[in-house]
């Protein structure tokens, strides 16, 4: 039986199964065969926060949605066209995204009654047999009957042939959107290189995937999505904790400072270590520590040497970071700390996205404790802004937080590389040798950024008190003078304010630069925001989208931008945070609108609420 090809400009599939089933591995090389081929694209893993959750349970789902196409993509998209459902858990968590008419791919060993019953769906309610998948296309496929005839005589237990099901389902989606199995074959190749028998039976697998499609009078239709018309220049795919740590190593390198990275691992942030340890070779130098307090203060100790020195944590790490954090800001040594964010309080949802430390980066530690704030606002512009706190930290002697979150950390995108000539320089300069016959050092003596010189240790004639004691201006040495305080008190706040003048004003990303409504959005909701308000200007609404990635300071004409505005919302993963900022600074009444469910915006739903405002 022949099949048609249909030509799409966009797709958005989802993979679904339990923990064990492989399918963050399916989506990722996925992924890489779309960048590879040229398609824009946005992915989004949504997996359990338990290293071996309950099987076939509803908690053990793990999931990777990627939107890929011929145009440009923002968001991971709002509903799935394919839903790929490994068991019946997997199909009851997301046949609520999937498009009506929709595609489902179902493995039918997933849905007996012990997968029935883990869960919590009646016998009688099986939906391969009660009509409740009437209106979808329905794939139904013994997915690990096939996986273990075509590995019948590969030596491999059961177990480990099970294991391989997962590239079944990739070798079948390949055969739908007409892609090459090349890529994933040599990726099992390089990962199985030591055990022949288990590379060998994933390429069967795989292969026997696509094969099915081929053969089976099942699929009618095969798709074709073109490459991206995009900007020339050389591409991967990257995830925000790759390209944070791309950015770091960026700057060391620009900078020309070893860089030492302590930190104690936590999701979502450990795969910056992990990625940051492979790259000794650029000087770089990581250090698990015993716990998140001896991290930082080993970072602290680090910039005090010389180095380009980065902290990284989520959450509940930072908030054990809190105190040496404010002796970084007493000694006024270059410091960044990375906090890719996720939903909490505690340990909350530890695998799942929020925007809820924002208040913590500005007021999280014990007296007048102001740092530099940014914020990425895509897997992409983590190298940007990475980059950018490390220049800050550097050239104005200040610790600096970037805010990821889970959603951007381990979402992926294309990433152009960059050239090193386009790379912003990072002006370092140490304090120099001093003779005796000259003035003794000054540590706290400042510039016109108010930065006060960074004094190597073991530079003659450099000798200066170093603590969390009060300093006494210019000298440096202990103070307890109460006007003293106060006025290193405003000077530490006056240096984050002088900021302002060496970053970008803030532009319109999407719109007109007057208008009805303007999102003023921040973080990881930059795809859906810009998502949704082209679709309201399309429907001739004036709306207008302006994205801030400098949190504190602000930029200058931050609130020059807002005026012309009837009316400014601000969307946030949290419960306000930002809008109360911006309430506080700028008296704006901002509309906030939040969503705090461990999930990303949906762009259809910020249209909606921004309907609804209008209205």
């Amino acid at each position: 039986m022949s099949t048609s090809v249909e030509t799409l400009e966009s797709v958005v599939i989802r993979f679904a199964g339990d923990s064990g089933d492989g399918m963050q591995l399916t989506g990722t090389q996925f992924t890489n065969s779309a960048a590879l081929f040229g398609n824009d694209l946005a992915t989004f893993p949504d997996f359990p926060a338990e290293i071996r959750a309950p099987i076939g349970t509803l908690a053990g789902v793990s999931g990777f949605q990627i939107h890929f196409g011929s145009t440009k993509i923002n968001t991971p998209g709002d509903q799935s066209d394919v839903l790929v459902a490994m068991n019946v858990a997997a199909l009851k968590a997301n046949i609520k995204n999937l498009k009506k008419h929709g595609v489902i791919i179902i493995n039918t060993d997933g849905f007996d009654s012990k997968n029935l019953r883990l869960a919590n769906v009646p016998e009688d309610k099986n939906p391969l047999i009660d009509g409740s998948l009437d209106g979808y296309d329905v794939k139904k496929i013994d997915v690990t009957k096939i996986t273990r005839a075509a590995l019948v005589d590969s030596g491999l237990g059961t177990k480990e042939i099970d294991r391989c099901k997962n590239m079944f389902v990739l070798g079948l989606v390949y055969w739908m959107y007409n892609r090459s199995t090349k890529n994933t074959i040599d990726f099992i190749k390089s990962k199985f290189k030591k055990n022949e028998a288990v590379m060998n039976a994933n390429i069967k697998v795989l292969e026997a995937g696509w094969s099915y499609g081929e053969t089976t009078e099942m699929f009618v239709n095969r798709f074709e999505v073109a490459p991206a018309q995009m900007e020339a220049g050389i591409y991967r795919s990257i995830m925000g904790n790759q390209a944070a740590a791309y950015g770091l190593i960026a700057a060391s390198v620009k900078s020309g400072l070893p860089l030492f990275y302590g930190t104690y691992p936590i999701t979502p942030a450990s795969d910056i270590l992990h990625e940051l340890s492979k790259y000794k070779n650029f000087n770089v130098r990581t250090f698990q520590a015993e716990d998140e307090i001896a991290a930082i203060c080993s970072s602290i100790g680090a910039a005090f040497g010389g180095s380009l020195a980065i902290t990284g944590s989520s959450g509940p790490g930072i908030a054990l970071k809190g105190e040496a954090i404010g002796l970084a800001t007493m000694l006024e040594l270059p410091l960044v700390i990375v906090n890719v964010q996720r939903a909490g309080p505690s340990t909350g949802l530890p695998t799942k996205t929020e925007q809820a430390d924002l208040m913590q980066a500005y007021y999280g530690r014990n007296g007048e404790c102001p740092v530099v704030i940014v914020a990425a606002q895509s897997p992409a512009d983590c190298f940007t802004m990475a980059y950018e706190a490390c220049r800050i930290a550097l050239e104005h002697m200040i610790p600096v937080f970037i805010l990821t979150d889970g959603y951007i950390a381990n979402g992926a995108e294309p990433w152009k590389f960059p050239q090193t000539k386009d790379l912003q320089p990072i002006n370092v300069q140490f304090a120099k040798e001093r003779k005796a016959s000259d003035d003794k050092f000054m540590p706290y003596l400042r510039d016109e950024k108010l930065s006060r010189p960074w004094a190597v240790p073991g530079t003659k004639g450099l000798e200066h008190r170093i603590g969390g004691l009060e300093k006494q201006n210019i000298t440096g040495n202990i103070s307890y003078d109460a006007d003293n305080h106060e006025l290193m008190v405003k000077l530490r706040q006056e240096k984050v304010d002088r900021v302002a003048d060496y970053i970008p004003e803030q532009t319109i990303d999407n719109g007109a630069d007057s208008g009805d409504l303007l999102m003023l959005g921040w973080g990881g909701t930059y795809g859906a925001l810009k998502t949704a308000t082209q679709k309201l200007i399309d429907e001739g609404y004036k709306v207008s989208h302006a994205h801030v990635r400098y949190m504190s300071p602000f930029p200058k004409n931050l609130g020059e931008v807002m005026s012309k505005f009837k009316t400014v919302v601000i969307p946030e993963l949290n419960n306000g945070q930002m809008a109360k900022i911006i309430r506080d600074k700028y008296f704006v009444d901002a509309i906030p609108y939040n969503k705090i469910q461990g999930q990303p915006f949906m762009s259809n739903e910020v249209v909606s609420k921004i309907k609804e405002i209008l209205s």
